[in-house]
């Protein structure tokens, strides 16, 4: 797993059935990734929720946040709508795992993402790394954590 004090590895994925989101077009801002095994999954739902919540503190850092999965443009468009998500879910898809495995978050054995985060910073360093237990939901403290250590920078 990608540790803090490393730079970003830059991609390119899709966020709908026709718009892809490029990483990188976000320097200036701070940027949390959240890895996550499988849309319609009850931890995984749980977590993108409580994110879906937890938007307004994210803004005031300045702060995006993108779900990663290795679920298709398709599923976390159909899964995205039926939780009324307000951010990004992006899809890890084709080829399966590529962006997981570049940031040292992909379950080889079980086909899907771990259940991890980064924060990035303004500038696509990762500021703050976390792997969480695949059936425990990590919350938002250590997101805000790690955001608020950057605002005092």
């Amino acid at each position: 797993m990608l540790q803090k004090d490393t730079v970003a590895p830059d991609f390119t994925l899709y966020a709908t059935p026709d718009q892809k989101i490029t990483l990188s077009e976000f320097r200036g801002k701070n940027v949390i990734l959240a890895f996550y095994p499988a849309d319609w999954s009850p931890v995984c739902s749980d977590q993108m929720a409580l994110y879906n919540e937890t938007l307004k503190f994210f803004k005031q850092y300045d702060a995006e946040i993108f779900g990663i999965s290795v679920d298709s443009k398709w599923c976390h468009m159909a899964f995205a709508q039926s939780r009324n998500l307000h951010f990004p879910l992006l899809a890890d898809f084709e080829a399966k795992g590529e962006i997981a495995k570049q940031y040292g978050v992909y379950n080889e054995e079980e086909g899907e993402c771990n259940r991890a985060l980064f924060v990035i910073d303004k500038d696509g360093v990762i500021a703050w790394s976390y792997l969480s237990p695949t059936a425990v939901n990590p919350g938002a403290d250590g997101i805000l954590d790690a955001l608020e250590t950057l605002k005092t920078k």
